[in-house]
């Protein structure tokens, strides 16, 4: 079954989005007076800015989309928090115009090294109250310990590992970032280690030792080129999404946003694309993404919050679900 959204309800909602948006860069370009650390994101804005792109003009020169009807150009990195936040909007996202849209991940060097003093963040041990914050603000699980206990030195290594399963398998590329995220902000794993990398990438069905012959030779030189196009493309933090129809017309979301943005921004692009309707039990969701929280599965199944995580609750005690559990939340997951 196929649904169209409303015409009168679709501009309402476009109008408020640019205007949202338009307010959203204004407030990004004053932050960047006051803030330039990577690691210190902006709850507000929803970003996590970086410290060393150096932007340009140049927008104009994203590559046409090919074979979908909307591409959304991802700008993200391993260790995002902002961009963990938004794991909600981008799975329904898939869900409902999956048939239409690709999306396309680029890394955008989060965290080079520790060789700055700024935005109140000048070792890791700063980072693990901010990422509780973050946590309790997007309602997703994140344990700020990491920092405390074995604090990454750079988000260089998972970015490149990234785009080493690039070269693999796209599909396979992105069940590993998620699995790496995972392993980070719920069980306070090092993924700037190899010996972490390569457990991520062997959960999800990579060739661990293909991953490690691309991490230290081709995915360094692609990484590199992301870093580039983030830079021609002006992309000042994380999350930023560009929406780009087959003629090369854009949208930008930036920051962590509600739904209805990024939905919007793909119908102000094409507002003949139609969302699908999917099936929201458990099992079904479950079945797509062995993994949820309990604000992912309220989003995705469209139950109440507080209704989500007692099903999940229900679930895991009668043997259904496996859960982890934070000190900031949990995450269910397919028995294995």
């Amino acid at each position: 079954m196929m649904v169209k959204i409303n015409t009168i309800t679709l501009l309402i909602s476009l109008f408020s989005l640019t205007a949202s948006q338009g307010q959203s860069k204004t407030n990004i370009m004053n932050n960047e007076t006051t803030k330039n650390n990577p690691l210190l994101c902006d709850i507000e804005t929803g970003m996590c800015e970086t410290t060393n792109i150096e932007t340009t003009d140049s927008t104009a020169k994203i590559v046409k989309s090919t074979g979908k009807q909307v591409r959304l150009v991802y700008f993200t990195d391993p260790i995002c928090s902002s961009c963990w936040g938004i794991e909600p909007q981008l799975r329904k996202l898939k869900l409902e115009y999956g048939p239409h849209i690709e999306i396309e991940y680029r890394m955008g060097g989060l965290l080079p090294n520790w060789n700055y003093n700024s935005g109140g963040i000048s070792k890791p041990s700063d980072v693990a109250q901010h990422w509780d914050e973050v946590s309790v603000h997007y309602d997703m699980p994140i344990d700020g310990d990491l920092w405390l206990e074995d604090p990454l030195h750079s988000s260089y290594p998972p970015s490149i590992a990234f785009k080493a399963a690039q070269l693999q398998d796209e599909e396979k590329a992105v069940l590993f970032m998620r699995e790496m995220r995972e392993m980070m902000f719920l069980k306070k794993k090092n993924l700037a280690k190899w010996e972490h990398i390569a457990t991520a990438a062997k959960t999800v069905g990579l060739n661990v030792e293909q991953l490690k012959i691309d991490s230290e030779g081709k995915a360094k030189t692609l990484f590199q080129e992301d870093l580039k196009i983030a830079s021609e493309y002006g992309v000042r933090g994380f999350p930023t999404i560009f929406v780009v129809d087959p003629a090369g017309n854009k949208e930008i979301v930036y920051g962590a946003r509600p739904y209805a943005f990024y939905e919007m921004a793909i119908l102000k692009l094409n507002d003949k694309i139609t969302k699908s309707e999917y099936n929201k039990d458990w099992e079904t969701l479950f079945s797509i993404y062995p993994s949820l929280t309990a604000k992912e599965f309220s989003v995705l199944s469209g139950a109440p919050r507080i209704e989500s995580e007692a099903i999940l609750n229900e679930l895991s005690d009668t043997g259904e679900l496996e859960i982890l559990t934070t000190k900031n939340g949990s995450i269910w997951s397919i028995k294995k």
